[in-house]
């Protein structure tokens, strides 16, 4: 098994700070890694925004859309 540089240096910072043998380590490591990959994933809880009144519209269309910008900056549009 060959491991990626920054793999093989976390598990060595690891391994010194827990005063293990690497065997022990990466065995542990990878225990844990497959039992999260089993895990169910967590339940996501659904985004809903609430709709809100604005009122009317005060242009009929933005489909002109310099139109549109004429009104908001409050130009008078010919």
């Amino acid at each position: 098994m060959t491991l990626d540089a920054d793999v093989a240096a976390a598990l060595e910072r690891l391994r010194r700070a827990r005063g293990a043998r690497l065997k022990t380590l990466v065995n542990d490591v990878l225990r844990e890694g497959l039992k999260h990959m089993r895990a169910r994933p967590a339940r996501v809880e659904r985004f809903r925004t609430e709709a809100v009144d604005l009122g009317r519209a005060r242009i009929g269309s933005v489909d002109n859309v310099a139109e549109a910008l004429g009104l908001a900056e409050t130009e008078a549009f010919a």
